[in-house]
């Protein structure tokens, strides 16, 4: 397998750097060798939030490149029209469909852009998932993370992998059973399975 690349990008307090845990645990278990960074940038303050995971046989840079990645998993959804250069021509977005308003659009100064997933659409494979709603519906809108990291694993045709343990490896055990529905879900809401 060559080398593949993924980046996971969203608004501090998602959980993005959670989910990414979890995915290199499972790569990992899964016996590719496995790079990861993050950037973290504002986050505290409700800014922008990434994290890179490259996986294969070798890796030997964690940092994609404009056009290099074969997934941009976005936990909201200006977040993912924000790194969208970053997909390769034949890459997939696994995106929320969660609107969080940037400091302008709370301030009044602007409106929350409509349709903004849609020249994503035109050139890239563009998976939206309602994983907020599905979070709630779970009881816990905190595992919305897990949500689209199990709509990821199902896009990318990674089903088969344990994620179990890497979920039980990574997640506090109080939230275990809550995040392993949550996995299922978002592998269900790709499949258009009810959830």
């Amino acid at each position: 397998m060559n080398t593949k690349s993924a980046l996971l990008v969203g608004v501090g307090g998602q959980g993005t750097i959670l989910a990414s845990r979890i995915f290199t645990q499972g790569l990992l278990d899964a016996g590719w060798d496995v790079k990861m960074s993050e950037v973290h940038g504002m986050a505290q303050r409700g800014g922008s939030v990434s994290t890179q995971v490259r996986w294969g046989r070798q890796v030997f840079s964690p940092l994609i490149g404009p056009g290099a990645a074969d997934l941009v998993l976005a936990f909201e959804k200006m977040e993912a029209v924000r790194y969208q250069e970053y997909l390769a021509p034949d890459g997939i977005a696994v995106v929320s469909s969660l609107e969080i308003p940037s400091a302008p659009i709370s301030a009044g100064l602007c409106p929350y852009p409509s349709g903004c997933l849609d020249g994503l659409r035109r050139h890239h494979r563009c998976i939206e998932v309602k994983a907020g709603e599905i979070a709630q519906s779970l009881g816990n809108r905190k595992c919305m993370n897990v949500v689209l990291l199990g709509a990821m694993a199902e896009a990318l045709d990674m089903g088969a992998m344990d994620w179990e343990t890497a979920i039980r490896n990574t997640v506090p055990s109080r939230f275990l059973e809550l995040n392993l529905a949550a996995f299922q879900a978002g592998r269900a809401a790709v499949r258009g399975e009810a959830v």
